[in-house]
């Protein structure tokens, strides 16, 4: 028995009807995901040595944004901020001493409020060598101090000064590329 036309008219229908549940399903996430994105976590490529052997070149990290909308980093966080020198660059450091304190270093060692930092929780190479000594000097209201941890290789607050609050973009909380070093950081 032949079909008529009208016989094939509802499989078309529910064709239609399930490309456009898909469509809506793939619109509503990819606006998930720009909203998300734009206002909760982000990702950032690490790019240079500054931060080894926490963090290596090429290696991705996320960074969650609204961390600090109600308080300010703590010391030890590693923050992602734009770069007072040059503000379309973001960088990446572990912040070290925190408004209002002293920060001193002497043959490579840190002291906050005259007191030597324990760093023993964090892979922390120092720098003997290339900025060794930082004469003792108040962080601003407002302003953070930061470092990488391989400190050798890395132009920090000791070479360009103090994070301002408002350059502070998020906190890093997972490295997720490559997936084989995937692990929660900070």
């Amino acid at each position: 028995m032949a079909r008529g036309r009208g016989e094939t008219a509802p499989a078309t229908a529910n064709f239609w009807a399930g490309v456009w549940d898909w469509t809506k399903t793939v619109v509503l996430s990819v606006l998930i995901a720009l909203a998300l994105r734009a206002v909760v976590v982000e990702s950032k490529t690490i790019d240079g040595s500054c931060m080894e052997p926490t963090l290596t070149t090429g290696e991705r990290v996320f960074y969650f944004k609204p961390c600090y909308w109600f308080s300010g980093p703590s010391r030890g966080d590693i923050i992602v901020f734009r770069y007072p020198l040059d503000p379309t660059k973001d960088y990446i450091k572990r912040v070290i001493a925190l408004p209002g304190e002293t920060i001193a270093i002497h043959n490579g060692v840190v002291f906050i409020n005259g007191k030597e930092l324990d760093q023993s929780a964090w892979p922390v190479t120092i720098d003997t060598v290339r900025y060794p000594e930082l004469p003792e000097q108040v962080v601003p209201p407002g302003k953070y101090f930061v470092m990488g941890d391989n400190r050798p290789e890395s132009e920090d607050s000791r070479v360009w000064g103090f994070v301002p609050r408002q350059n502070i973009k998020g906190r890093a909380f997972l490295l997720f590329w490559p997936i084989w070093r995937a692990k929660w950081i900070g």
